[in-house]
């Protein structure tokens, strides 16, 4: 078999990294970086049990992702779609360490605005192979549990980022240009985007007060808008109408999800507290409220209830409380999960979409549920100047001028890293490939033995 030289550049590449890694220096107690952080008397016991349980917790979503997303395609390309959810826990894992975790929480790079200073992106040199993170807290970020704790458990955040991506474009992506896509989206939107919501300075939280509990902007809607700007760029499938081969595997992956999200938004309050409590309680809610809605608006509008249409429900619950885990009341989580769940699945049967091919409905799910989770944050907040609600129509208004910049900056800076990704790597698979399904033409694997692949192929 011919050897691209594509492939072997990228060997060469992790080849770099994980060498320089030996030769990286050892960074010591001297270095003027380390009046950033605390002393190890300032670390709590029992928050860095939580936050290990939580950074577990994340870690299994993605895995989960992979079922909840495999179950739902076609049997050509279960293999390959589950892969592009679970490699994404290889490549952004490095990426975030010797780049990616400087970018979003290293010292800020911003401007002046009037007597303050807004910050955009982190610094790429401040933590480069994740050096000076180590066992002290962080005065400003984290500040009763060791750094590299909260850059482990912020790592997998950015790793299933663009994993929730992969739905939308599956069946139909070549591997190696999907690898080197979740490299620019990691960088150039993902990292920019988590430092500007979540560092102390971070333009979109400190200037617009936007309220991000656990990452629907910073996830969700980065991960939608992508979702959106790809299906765009590599156009319609050749046959975009399919049978989802394991209903089970989508009830596993939402199993899975709904596990891991715990972790995901009680996690996010980075203490063993009340909040965290609040968060689980409002996250289960939420979820809860939405799947129920979901089956039951599919119902009076003339379809069965479904397996799939309960999970995706419960799922788009997840999304739609995760701005707000820590900020709303049980009663109002309910509210946030039901409203979602109706304009979600409205969306997901609107006519006016069917021009374009998302596959899994990423943007319908995630980037409405992220949206609807945003306004709704903006409206129901607790705290003070938080929401419309408890701080009048500025602050409203402050949410609603960050949600359109949000939108407009990952959607098209994620249609340019597509267009970019295509030109340096074609993505779109050949049409003889597509047919032949990427489990076979990318991976050489299938779910059924190999004399059965010709079979199978026919059947279709």
């Amino acid at each position: 078999m011919k050897i691209e030289k594509r492939w072997v550049i990228s060997f060469i590449i992790i080849s770099i990294v994980c060498i320089t890694g030996v030769f990286w220096p050892a960074v010591t107690e001297t270095d003027a970086v380390l009046s950033q952080f605390g002393t190890t008397d300032q670390i709590v016991p029992a928050d860095v049990a939580w936050m290990l349980t939580s950074c577990c917790l994340v870690l299994i979503m993605t895995p989960g992702l992979s079922f909840f997303y495999g179950g739902m395609v076609g049997k050509k390309n279960v293999i390959s779609t589950m892969l592009q959810s679970f490699v994404c826990l290889g490549v952004v894992t490095l990426l975030w360490v010797v780049v990616g975790f400087s970018l979003a929480f290293g010292e800020p790079l911003g401007i002046n605005i009037g007597s303050g200073f807004y910050s955009f992106v982190g610094d790429p040199t401040s933590f480069t192979f994740m050096d000076y993170v180590g066992v002290l807290p962080h005065e400003k970020i984290a500040s009763t549990v060791p750094f590299m704790l909260f850059a482990l458990f912020q790592m997998k955040f950015a790793v299933i980022a663009p994993a929730i991506i992969t739905g939308s474009f599956a069946e139909r992506v070549r591997f190696i240009s999907y690898l080197l896509f979740i490299c620019l989206f990691t960088l150039f939107i993902y990292a920019p985007l988590c430092h500007a919501v979540w560092y102390p300075t971070g333009i979109l939280g400190s200037y617009f007060g936007v309220k991000d509990f656990a990452g629907g902007t910073v996830v969700h809607m980065s991960a939608g808008f992508a979702a959106l700007a790809g299906v765009i760029v590599l156009g319609k499938r050749k046959n975009s109408r399919h049978v989802p081969t394991n209903i089970p595997f989508v009830l596993l992956g939402t199993g899975m999800l709904w596990f891991g999200w715990i972790g995901f938004n009680a996690g996010s309050s980075l203490e063993a507290n009340g909040v965290a409590a609040m968060a689980f309680a409002t996250t289960t809610t939420a979820s809860a409220a939405a799947m129920l809605a979901w089956i039951f608006f599919d119902r009076i509008n003339g379809r069965k209830v479904s397996a799939l249409g309960a999970c995706i429900g419960a799922v788009v619950g997840l999304v739609s409380i995760t701005p707000a885990a820590g900020y709303v009341s049980v009663p109002e989580s309910m509210f946030f999960g039901f409203i979602a769940a109706l304009v979600s699945n409205w969306v997901v049967n609107a006519k006016f979409l069917e021009g374009i091919d998302d596959t899994l409905d990423v943007f319908a799910c995630h980037g409405v549920g992220g949206i609807m989770g945003m306004i709704l944050t903006a409206i129901f907040a607790h705290g003070e100047n938080a929401s419309l609600l408890h701080g009048g129509w500025e602050v409203f208004g402050h949410h609603m001028m960050a949600l359109v910049l949000v939108s407009i900056y990952t959607f098209f800076g994620a249609y340019i890293l597509f267009k970019i990704t295509n030109r340096i790597i074609p993505m779109r698979v050949s049409e003889e490939a597509e047919i032949m399904g990427l489990d076979l033409s990318q991976h050489d694997e299938t779910l059924f033995p190999i004399e059965c692949a010709d079979l199978v192929l026919d059947e279709q």
